[in-house]
């Protein structure tokens, strides 16, 4: 029984990282999974996903580069203002500079380095380094 389809998602790259496989799948599909696996494209993490149509509502095909040593969600989704980024990031990520903290805010899903630049808060999602 799923409860959290995040949580699963970056459940499955997990395992598939780190058993070395180089292609993993993600079912079911949805809009915030999506735009998660993008804010991960554009930081390095994953070399590219698709969305494939099926019966039960979609998957993503995702092809993995090896560069992902942890990622899991947060919960619970802590709120956060624009300057409170720095505190979060010291908490989840292992070093300054290295990792992201995937956030979804009022200007959509966003990194915390996006997040900074644009000066929003929002809710934490994720980590990932």
């Amino acid at each position: 029984m799923k409860h959290d389809p995040l949580n699963d998602a970056l459940s499955v790259i997990n395992n598939a990282e780190r058993s070395g496989k180089l292609k993993c799948e993600v079912s079911p599909a949805s809009k915030l999974i999506g735009r998660v696996l993008k804010v991960m494209q554009e930081n390095g993490y994953i070399e590219s996903f698709e969305y494939v149509e099926n019966n039960s509502g979609g998957i993503f095909n995702i092809t993995l580069m090896g560069n992902i040593n942890k990622c899991q969600v947060i919960k619970p989704r802590w709120t956060l203002k624009r300057n409170e980024i720095e505190d979060y990031e010291s908490r989840y990520l292992p070093a300054q500079n290295f990792g992201v903290l995937i956030i979804t805010t009022n200007k959509g899903v966003l990194s915390n380095t996006d997040a900074k630049v644009q000066g929003v808060g929002g809710k934490l999602l994720a980590y990932i380094y």
